[in-house]
């Protein structure tokens, strides 16, 4: 799947223009998701310096997208284009309910992984 993944409050908790703390097992669960061939997409309203920082702070927590703020690493955006990014999943602490813990967002989408279940179980988004 494509999963467009928001920053602030989603990552890390909301503090723009700073970075806030980081949602617990924020970074796992994106690195899990990436090992199991997911594609993700930063997908922020941040732009410019705040936007570097931002991917320079995911860079520095072992993260890289496929993509930032496009839907292909190559795409050329500019004023007239959509700032829509075409994903499968998009996880944003907007959504309807708010953005759920780590865990749970990696068991909506692999629920085979699921601790529950006779088949081998990632510990690491357990508490």
């Amino acid at each position: 799947m494509i999963i467009a993944v928001d920053f602030d409050g989603t990552i890390v908790e909301h503090r723009f223009p700073e970075i806030g703390r980081i949602r617990p097992f924020a970074f796992e669960t994106l690195q899990e998701l990436k090992k199991k061939n997911h594609k993700l997409i930063l997908w922020t309203h941040r732009s410019g310096r705040q936007l570097e920082e931002a991917v320079d702070f995911c860079h520095s927590n072992g993260l890289k997208f496929y993509a930032i703020n496009k839907n292909y690493p190559e795409e050329k955006w500019n004023e007239n284009d959509s700032r829509k990014i075409l994903a499968d999943l998009y996880i944003d602490d907007r959504n309807l309910g708010g953005v759920p813990e780590w865990g749970e967002v990696f068991r909506m989408i692999h629920p085979e992984e699921d601790g529950t279940t006779e088949k081998k179980a990632k510990s690491w988004w357990r508490l």
